[in-house]
């Protein structure tokens, strides 16, 4: 074989190793231009299945009413027992929930929660009866005495929204409860994600 011949035989070599190394870059990008059609349609496929959540809520209104309580001095059958006396503060809340799917869901409680500089203080609403004697016992509250709703069965039918009012109430000083740095609401559904709500509007002082 002839200088020349081997030479050439060299050339053809390299020549077939560049059209190779092109034809293995062109597999490569046309494989990464393929998964990232297949990842665009997956997530559209996703975003579009999507339902909105079982439940929506909104808080109309908040009202706080500081509350200083001495006891009577006598238990329930009439005896003399020591007074106590304690501070305490009742959050009254208005409240807006939808119901937005396609199968009755049920209110099973509320939870409305405050935190303060040691913590979460969380406490459960009242049912509706004595959210209702609240303004028997405490005829000073100038709260508007509106519907209540009661935090325990409440059913609500698929589109439906139900509106009323709820009460909680802390042991703590007003000043504790002006000092709060959060406050929102935990509403709970039987066998349903929990729903939390944080109020948009400010709190209105009793």
């Amino acid at each position: 074989m002839s200088l020349l011949q081997q030479d050439s035989d060299q050339l053809d070599d390299a020549a077939k190793g560049e059209e190779l190394t092109k034809g293995t870059s062109h597999v490569i990008w046309a494989a990464a231009a393929a998964t990232v059609v297949v990842s665009i349609a997956i997530a559209i496929y996703v975003i579009a299945g999507q339902k909105p959540p079982i439940s929506s809520g909104v808080i109309l209104a908040v009202w706080a009413h500081p509350q200083h309580t001495t006891t009577s001095g006598f238990d329930a059958s009439g005896a003399p027992m020591a007074q106590q006396s304690f501070d305490q503060v009742f959050v009254f809340t208005k409240v807006s929930l939808k119901n937005q799917s396609d199968h009755p869901i049920i209110l099973n409680n509320v939870m409305t929660n405050v935190t303060l500089d040691d913590g979460i203080h969380s406490s459960y609403a009242a049912n509706k009866a004595d959210y209702d004697r609240l303004f028997v016992a405490y005829p000073d509250i100038q709260v508007t005495h509106g519907p209540g709703i009661s935090p325990l069965d409440t059913e609500i039918d698929p589109g439906q929204t139900v509106e009323g009012e709820i009460v909680s109430s802390f042991k703590i000083s007003k000043q504790q409860w002006d000092a709060r740095k959060k406050l929102d609401y935990t509403f709970s559904f039987r066998y349903q994600p929990n729903l939390v709500l944080t109020p948009q509007l400010p709190v209105i002082d009793q």
